[in-house]
């Protein structure tokens, strides 16, 4: 069963064991949010990824934003 969790963010147990990616493709949020964090632009992520849209980066992140907001958010060990 995929669901759809944010628009362009779905959830499938048969793609990436679940993981939460972006539709149509096998690229995780998680990969997006890596990259955004290193310092690469959304132009830099769509030269790399060419499947992907400037939409598709602005999911990753308000599906981040969603996730926290319900979560009970716990420190990570450095």
């Amino acid at each position: 069963m995929v669901a759809v969790v944010v628009e362009r963010v779905v959830v499938d147990p048969k793609v990436l064991r679940g993981k939460p990616v972006i539709k149509g493709t096998r690229i995780p949020v998680y990969l997006i949010l890596e990259l955004l964090a290193a310092g690469m632009s959304i132009k830099d992520i769509l030269r790399e990824y060419p499947e992907l849209r400037e939409e598709d980066v602005r999911a990753a992140l308000d599906y981040a934003s969603k996730l926290l907001k319900q979560e009970i958010v716990l420190p990570l060990e450095a």
